[in-house]
């Protein structure tokens, strides 16, 4: 487990929930809140997270959405011990519970929810230069294949349930192909930094048999101008909403 030494407590959502997070290991930015924001559910719904690690994204869309029954699944001990943390310390009800995405414990696999959240690792196994700390690693390195990350959200959804996932815009073509033909009704939002650039992010979300056409929305642009503003906020109205004020994103 995380020693208080070890730990900073940040602001999301404007202050409005915060959060411990190692200061050297993983560390929750924007995807996790964008990723919250993507996902259509309503109050008195159930929802999974896969990959939860300290409960960022599940405990932001708790914050939106009264009412709902949170779980989050998380491989490492010390973050689901720091998931559980962070939902008492906000007021939230989240049930973490530990184990493998690629042998499901019992007590998930028992259950079917109305919605699947996930952020996978954005950074294929091999390659590159490993991160100093395990943790980090982990969360950013991918060890259990995209493809098994959907094939289980999909399997934990009820019919007509929503898989909502976040990941590297270069990894669309893998999150693709990992869908059966079960899946449907998917819409894809891109995100870029700023006007002119390519999408470094996209948001996949696809329904549990859906049957309505491929979506490939106009992206979301984070940022207004063309560089980094010394000082100041220079998010777009539509990054500022979700960001700051919380709010769901029009997929």
């Amino acid at each position: 487990m995380f020693a208080e030494a070890e730990l900073t407590e940040d602001g999301f959502l404007n202050g409005r929930l915060r959060i411990a997070q190692p200061k050297g290991g993983y560390r929750a930015a924007m995807d996790p809140v964008l990723l919250a924001a993507a996902v259509p559910a309503k109050p008195g719904e159930s929802v999974l997270e896969l990959g939860c690690g300290a409960g960022v994204a599940s405990l932001c869309l708790g914050a939106r959405v009264a009412g709902l029954r949170l779980t989050g699944l998380e491989l490492q001990a010390a973050y689901a011990a720091l998931a559980r943390r962070n939902a008492d310390r906000n007021g939230l009800s989240f049930e973490v519970v530990e184990g493998d995405l690629q042998a499901v414990p019992a007590v998930l696999r028992a259950q079917s929810f109305d919605h699947v959240i996930a952020n996978p690792p954005y950074y294929p196994a091999g390659g590159g230069t490993a991160a100093a700390d395990p943790g980090r690693e982990t969360a950013l390195r991918e060890a259990t294949p995209l493809a098994v990350w959907m094939a289980a959200g999909l399997r934990r959804l009820r019919p007509g349930g929503w898989l909502t996932v976040i990941q590297s815009a270069d990894r669309l073509p893998d999150l693709l192909g990992a869908l059966g033909p079960g899946a449907g009704s998917i819409v894809i939002l891109p995100i870029a930094a700023r006007p002119g650039r390519p999408a470094g992010r996209i948001l996949l979300r696809t329904r549990k048999g859906g049957r309505n056409p491929f979506r490939m929305l106009a992206p979301l642009i984070l940022h207004e101008g063309a560089g980094h503003l010394a000082d100041g906020d220079d998010h777009t109205e539509a990054a500022r909403a979700v960001l700051r004020d919380g709010a769901a994103l029009q997929m």
